[in-house]
Parts: C-alpha cells; sequence; structure tokens
C-alpha cells in the first residue's frame, strides 16, 4: 500500500487555469478506453514525468496535459472533504473523470458506521454535478477471501453508496470463478482486472467485464517486495512487451463494454504515468 500522499493541504494553492476543451489523446478522444494512473501527486514524479521545478499544488495542472481519468486513492487513508474534490475538480478541463477509491474503513477494517458512509458519499457530490464522478473502487486487502459474510458485505456497500457505480478489487484468488463473476453480474457491480505478481494466492491477469464499463489496474510485477521484504511493492517499469500483452486485451474488453477505465498504479519514480503514455501509444498502433 502506498504511503498516504503528504502536503495534499497544498495541492489546490494558486490560481485556477482557464478551462478549456481537453484532447484526451489518441485513445480517450477516438475510442472507448480511458488510461491514467492511480494518484497523481508524487514528489518523485518530478523530473521523470512532470518538468522540473513542479510544484505540488501545479501537479493536476501539468497531470491533466496528458490524461483524461485519475483514481483519486488518498481518499482510502482519510476520508476527502467536499471542498477539497471540488477544488480539484475547478482544475480540471470539461470531459474529465474522476475514480474516488473508497476509505479503508469500508474494505479493510470493515466499520459498520453509517455516518462514515454519509459523509463518504457528500463528499463526493462537487464531482457528481460536474458530471466528472465515474465511480468508486472498493480494493479489498489479501486476507478478504471468498465467502457468504464477504459477499454480504460487498451487496451493503453497493446499498450504501446510493447505486452509483461500484467497482471490486480483490486480491486473492479464492474470488477467480465464475459464481464470482455471476454474482457480481447480477447485482451491476464491476470486477475490477489486475496485473501483479505471478505469486501463490494472488490474482491472476484475466480480463473480465461484469458490467457494460470494464476496469483494469496495473500494479507491476514487484515479486521480490510485494511481501514486504524492504523497498517498494510498485517499484516496476513495464516494458513495451509487457504492456503489448495487455494492449489486445483492452481492445477485446472495450468489445463487451460502453467504457474500459485502465489505471496504473506502479507510482514509484513516475513509473504509472510513463506506463500509461506508453499503453495510449501501443493501442494507437494496434488501431493503425
Amino acid at each position: 500500500m502506498h504511503a498516504a500522499p503528504s502536503g495534499q493541504g497544498d495541492l489546490f494553492a494558486g490560481p485556477t487555469p482557464a478551462r478549456t476543451e481537453h484532447a484526451l489523446g489518441a485513445v480517450g478522444k477516438s475510442r472507448r478506453i480511458h488510461v491514467g494512473t492511480s494518484g497523481y501527486s508524487f514528489a518523485d514524479w518530478v523530473g521523470p514525468f512532470y518538468p522540473h521545478g513542479t510544484a505540488r499544488n501545479r501537479m493536476l495542472d501539468e497531470y491533466v496535459q496528458h490524461f483524461g481519468v485519475v483514481e483519486i486513492n488518498s481518499s482510502y487513508y482519510r476520508i476527502p472533504g467536499a471542498n477539497m474534490l471540488a477544488r480539484m475538480e475547478e482544475r480540471t478541463p470539461p470531459g474529465f473523470e474522476f475514480i474516488i477509491k473508497l476509505y479503508k474503513g469500508m474494505t479493510h477494517e470493515i466499520e459498520d458506521n453509517p455516518e462514515m458512509y454519509r459523509k463518504f458519499t457528500s463528499a463526493v457530490e462537487p464531482l457528481k454535478r460536474a458530471g466528472k464522478f465515474g465511480g468508486y473502487l472498493a480494493q479489498f486487502p489479501w486476507r478478504f477471501r471468498k465467502g457468504d459474510d464477504e459477499m454480504k458485505h460487498i451487496e451493503a456497500l453497493q446499498g450504501r453508496l446510493e447505486g452509483d457505480s461500484l467497482f471490486v478489487e480483490f486480491r486473492h484468488d479464492s474470488w477467480i470463478e465464475e459464481e464470482t463473476f455471476e454474482f457480481l453480474k447480477e447485482r451491476g457491480v464491476g470486477y475490477c482486472s489486475v496485473d501483479e505478481p505471478e505469486l501463490r494466492g494472488l490474482v491472476p491477469p484475466l480480463a473480465v467485464a461484469t458490467t457494460n464499463t470494464a476496469y483494469v489496474r496495473f500494479h507491476g510485477r514487484n515479486t521480490k517486495n510485494w511481501w514486504g521484504r524492504g523497498g517498494d511493492r510498485y517499484d516496476y517499469d513495464y516494458s513495451k512487451e509487457e504492456l503489448s500483452e495487455w494492449a489486445e486485451k483492452l481492445l477485446n474488453l472495450e468489445q463487451k463494454a460502453s467504457k474500459v477505465y485502465v489505471f496504473f498504479n506502479n507510482c514509484h519514480v513516475g513509473h504509472a504515468a510513463t506506463n500509461a503514455e506508453l499503453m495510449v501509444e501501443l493501442l494507437g498502433e494496434e488501431l493503425e
């Protein structure tokens, strides 16, 4: 799990840039595949991705020049305020989209706290009013294994989120069976496909859509550090060949869904951003 981003309160200082129609790039503009990253505010992206000297409160301005969607992960560590998300929305152009990761109390600690859900759903209202809310991501831990209680929790979670789009990511392979996919389809919950290390108990890289919107996350294949043996588990730079394996899968998903979200979570030293740009290029090549 990434450490909580520091300095979030500084992200929105300075004047709001002029808002113009956003060119989403070859894939986002002409296709239904939308590529972005899991977060955008990382100091070690300056140089590898953001121009040298980019201040933290200018990172979103730079990000929207490259991508038309972002996954907000800081909401896992603390429930965001509506004012914060409103300021983020104001700094993004028309057509931009946000996916909001659920707070850890909902996916890891499993708290039965109606006020927690009320505060969380209220916070995203500015994004909804602007037409920029893509849905929620529930990323469950490896210990969250398939069982009756866990399936009931997913059902309850969907109800507490007032019927908004919900995508679930599993880390344990006990979920990877047809019954799970049918369960999600029947309830209109999206399955999050993943690319991660090929380790015992982890989820294999299946490209599956259980709703009309497909969802894919790239975590990297850092086998050595995945179980906390030192270093960052998300420190991984995909090769062109590795991403090419997925380009065809994404185009196949596009044939089954009206939209495909693709997020890179290998955020160490800007790998997520540079890999996301490479994926856009590869998808463009596949379409030529």
